[in-house]
């Protein structure tokens, strides 16, 4: 059995790209690479959903238009990565790790939702010292979040200020988790406030955070528009989560603006909208590199803020979630569309755009 992360001619012989493939090549001329092979893409394109077969009874779909697709990727030349949300603690990472290896699953990153402050030490230890054997991104969400607060206007229809941070205290717990957080370890947090973001990106600048700290914003505060992406980025945002709702079309309109990672749910969870999109990944993909494809999982229930009381559901969740990654990575296969992947291990986001920080007073 292989390690999570790694790779096999079954399905995944093309998706990696070479380090040293350089980001301004056409995809028409980028070639794909596993253990030293290339497999040239220059005179293949991906082969669209039922389309063959829908042409013979007459109802040809209109061709991609060339110009929606991005014009960026990672800096490791790939334009897809996978991530696997909601892995709360190290016995459902351990799940996970073992089901990628099972069903041969790469896995780029795993991400927490419960927050920092749900984990002890020694449970944030385990995943980080499990995720850097297996050349996986750990981010864990920061604390305190308007949900779980004694305000009572996210409990209305309107849904108040959702999960942002509440108060100069909120803020703080949030900067207090990451601060804990990268003590032991960690490089990647989670935030679902822009306050938070912009003072997590000061603390990075001013080395008390570690430079090499990443910041995912995520998607129950995700922009629905290329003006606030772009803003997030300048916030300090190295990978961001939009809605599931999006329109292929909104993501080409967001990468005209910002080449700032994406994340983006192939399902989603019911609580952010249950959408199931795996027929358009390779389009999401195409549009909305350099992207990260997150495996979620509709019609299961909340498990946030994780404990041993929610233990069997969490893990068989866990599993799953890798499992819907290996239909996504099939359908990607058969459709010729999985060359482009990053190399397993692979976290930088590449240069950002940023607001100028303020002179300290």
């Amino acid at each position: 059995m292989q390690a999570a992360g790694q790779t096999t001619a079954k399905t995944t012989a093309r998706n990696t790209v070479r380090e040293t493939d350089p980001l301004s090549v056409p995809e028409t001329n980028r070639t794909t690479a596993n253990h030293g092979s290339t497999v040239p893409t220059a005179s293949f394109s991906p082969r669209r959903p039922g389309a063959d077969a829908m042409s013979t009874v007459g109802m040809r779909g209109p061709a991609p238009e060339p110009a929606d697709a991005s014009p960026h990727s990672f800096p490791d030349g790939g334009t897809w990565r996978t991530e696997i949300p909601s892995c709360e603690g190290p016995e459902a990472l351990a799940a996970v790790l073992r089901e990628a290896a099972a069903l041969d699953v790469p896995v780029h990153r795993i991400s927490q939702g419960s927050g920092v402050w749900m984990l002890t030490d020694a449970e944030i230890t385990e995943m980080v010292d499990a995720c850097a054997q297996h050349d996986i991104e750990l981010c864990l969400f920061t604390g305190p979040r308007g949900t779980w607060d004694v305000g009572a206007s996210t409990r209305t229809d309107s849904g108040g200020g959702g999960l942002r941070a509440r108060g100069h205290d909120a803020l703080a717990g949030c900067v207090e988790d990451a601060l804990r957080a990268a003590e032991l370890g960690v490089r990647c947090l989670l935030v679902a406030d822009e306050g938070v973001l912009w003072v997590l990106h000061r603390l990075r600048a001013e080395g008390t955070l570690p430079a090499d700290t990443t910041l995912k914003v995520s998607a129950l505060i995700g922009p629905v528009n290329p003006a606030s992406y772009s803003v997030f980025e300048r916030l300090g945002a190295d990978s961001i989560n939009v809605p599931s709702d999006l329109t292929l079309q909104q993501l080409t309109e967001i990468r005209r603006v910002s080449a700032a990672p994406m994340d983006f749910y192939l399902e989603a969870p019911d609580d952010l909208g249950g959408y199931v999109r795996m027929y358009e990944a390779a389009e999401l993909i195409r549009r909305g590199a350099p992207i990260y494809l997150k495996f979620g999982l509709s019609k299961a229930p909340g498990i946030y803020p994780y404990g041993a009381h929610l233990r069997g559901l969490t893990l068989d969740s866990a599993r799953e979630r890798v499992r819907r990654g290996r239909l996504a990575l099939d359908m990607l296969a058969r459709l010729g569309a999985d060359g482009g992947m990053s190399p397993t291990g692979s976290r930088h986001p590449g240069e950002l755009q940023r607001f100028p920080l303020p002179e300290r007073n």
